[in-house]
């Protein structure tokens, strides 16, 4: 265990020094020259796709990076892809998925406005929660989309999202309708459309998530 636990540690120091030499050198340093965005991003969806940092890699059909604007205030990041995401390579395109482009709408925003990605970036068996080393393999990628894209607001669905940027042993209930800061990003935690959807019986999550967007939408209203 001790011997993959250190190939795999090497080999995610590898990827941050790949990701340094596109551009994203605040891994390591404070650059004075912000890059041009598409220059880090599309070399970096092109590493995604090639990943084979941890062993989700194995069983992939597609990696997802992630996709929309470069150039948006609002980012959604999720916990992986699902069985649709998989095979299609994209972000959010199942049930949830459509659930998740009708809140975006509702939000006065194109979801090609909007950046869309997961935590993991390759879809767990059976969809099952992910690994920590499989998040610490994928934390590289979903860093330097953040600070290259610099929205003003992420928004994450769900349990695993929320932890990676506000770690607590509070619940999801507690969490969210109240903004956190990651660095200078503000941080919207709210459950997770599989979540809502998975409970649809019950009104009361749908409408706490909207509670939560129009949160959203008042911070991005103000200049």
């Amino acid at each position: 265990m001790r011997d993959k636990a250190e190939e795999l540690r090497c080999r995610v120091e590898e990827r941050i020094r790949f990701l340094s030499d596109l551009g994203a050198g605040f891994v390591f340093r404070v650059e004075k020259k912000t890059p041009d965005r598409a220059s880090v991003l599309h070399p970096l969806e092109d590493a995604v796709r090639r990943c084979t940092l941890c062993p989700l890699s194995e069983r992939r059909t597609n990696a997802v990076p992630g996709e929309g604007s470069y150039d948006t205030p609002l980012m959604f990041v999720g916990e992986a892809p699902g069985a649709d995401e998989d095979r299609l390579g994209r972000p959010f395109v199942g049930r949830a998925g459509q659930l998740l482009t009708k809140i975006i709408v509702a939000m006065k925003f194109k979801r090609e406005e909007v950046y869309i990605t997961n935590v993991v970036k390759c879809r767990p068996p059976e969809n099952r929660t992910p690994l920590r080393p499989e998040i610490e393999a994928c934390q590289p990628y979903l860093l330097t989309q953040i600070k290259t894209i610099r929205p003003r607001v992420i928004v994450s669905l769900g349990r695993t999202a929320t932890d990676f940027f506000v770690p607590s042993s509070a619940g999801m209930s507690s969490l969210r309708g109240d903004f956190h800061d990651f660095g200078s990003i503000r941080v919207m935690p709210t459950f997770h459309p599989s979540y809502v959807m998975r409970n649809e019986g019950d009104p009361r999550f749908k409408r706490q998530v909207w509670e939560d967007m129009k949160k959203v939408m008042a911070l991005l209203a103000k200049k």
